[in-house]
């Protein structure tokens, strides 16, 4: 459901964005002018946004022009290949001023060139650590970050009331709530290092190391004992029937919607599909497998601006916009997510978001560097591997690191 936003009076609050360069794309839309002296009057900014953004920001947009009356032209894109098509787009000056992704892909945007470096100013302050952190590369902000999303542990109330904080526990409430599944989870023959991670981090297994300033290295921290030990804790699971490669996600999510598991590890996509079909759900906190706190990788949604923009006081504005309340109040509600403003997600009367905001706040932070696009592959597969018995925990684990290392070194 859409509200408007009176915008006006809080911009006037904001302090601005100082963002960088860029280039212009033709667009339809019909614009007057500016609200904010020294703007282009004429200007029309262009965001691209993939299939599954586009309506909420193309609401969002109309908003920002009927408050400062600057025109947008929102480009919807695949979401297979939009990073791929920025990133040669770009440098020949056929790109959009801003895009809207994942925060996954600021490494590899930064090294290729492609975004800018903008300044949050005094609104910095209003964003969680980890949205901050998210935006933040080399010391340097190259965005606004509008929400955060993490898996959680979701309970069917249905089956059962308990709150368990061990995945043993989970466990056993599981079996005597006399579900088929006490927990099930999507792994699939590939495997699904995402959905495993809190799991992982409990055994002291982050995948990478981190230098003084918290920022992640190319360098695997995943490997040691902690790994090894979590790659036991896969083999036991498997063993005892828990944990299953034949379990992908859409079998994962279906058992769960038929009443046939008690607890599951997924994310608000599919809680919003639990809730649709009448279930009674709670979002609860990732169970520790291990000794330590479970810490499920956290996402950051945001709007990075490109390094070629020549829109840049019309991206300033809009920048001020989503850094306002109001903005990310508007934006969690037509995305369904945590806002990465932790006041505007403790503020929804959606218990869902309050609680996957929570969940996120104890959450890792997913890398940003290019090394991750090394890792995944074998990580995934070695995870199945273990749980099937194609591979022994030790030695498959030890090979998988051994790979990714070497992966890595090859850039």
């Amino acid at each position: 459901m859409r509200r408007g936003i009176a915008a006006l009076g809080a911009l006037a609050a904001v302090t601005a964005l100082a963002a960088c360069s860029g280039n212009t794309t033709p667009s339809s839309s019909s614009n007057s002018s500016a609200a904010n002296k020294g703007s282009d009057a004429s200007a029309t900014l262009t965001i691209w946004a993939d299939d599954t953004r586009f309506t909420q920001v193309q609401s969002i947009a109309e908003e920002f022009t009927k408050a400062t009356n600057v025109a947008v032209n929102v480009v919807q894109k695949s979401q297979t290949d939009m990073d791929t098509e920025f990133t040669t787009q770009v440098p020949t000056g056929n790109g959009p001023d801003l895009i809207v992704m994942a925060h996954d892909k600021l490494g590899s945007f930064v090294a290729n060139g492609v975004v800018a470096p903008v300044d949050l100013g005094e609104s910095a302050s209003n964003f969680s650590d980890v949205a901050l952190k998210a935006v933040t590369y080399d010391g340097k902000t190259y965005g606004v970050p509008y929400a955060v999303e993490s898996v959680a542990l979701v309970r069917n109330n249905a089956l059962t009331k308990d709150t368990p904080t061990t995945f043993d526990d989970m466990i056993a409430s599981g079996k005597t709530s006399g579900a088929q599944y006490p927990f099930i989870i999507q792994m699939g023959d590939k495997g699904d290092p995402y959905h495993f991670y809190g799991f992982q981090t409990s055994f002291g297994a982050p995948v990478f190391k981190t230098n003084d300033a918290g920022e992640y290295t190319s360098d695997l921290a995943m490997g040691g004992s902690g790994g090894t030990d979590f790659a036991k804790w896969l083999k036991a699971q498997g063993d005892a029937g828990i944990l299953s490669t034949s379990i992908d996600g859409d079998v994962a999510k279906q058992k769960f919607l038929d009443g046939a598991a008690a607890y599951t590890v997924t994310g608000p996509w599919n809680v919003a599909a639990f809730r649709s079909a009448g279930m009674d759900v709670s979002v609860l906190p990732v169970p520790a497998a291990g000794s330590q706190a479970a810490q499920p990788f956290v996402g950051v949604q945001m709007f990075y601006q490109s390094a070629k923009s020549t829109n840049t006081l019309a991206a300033k504005q809009f920048f001020n916009y989503l850094a306002t309340p109001e903005a990310q109040t508007e934006m969690q509600k037509l995305g369904g997510r945590a806002s990465a403003m932790p006041s505007v997600a403790s503020g929804s009367d959606d218990q869902d978001i309050k609680d996957f905001s929570k969940v996120a706040e104890s959450g890792a932070l997913a890398p940003a560097i290019p090394a991750m696009n090394k890792v995944w592959n074998f990580w995934g597969q070695t995870e199945a591997n273990i749980v099937s018995g194609t591979e022994t925990p030790d030695e498959g684990w030890a090979t998988m690191i051994g790979n990714v290392e070497s992966s890595i070194a090859a850039k």
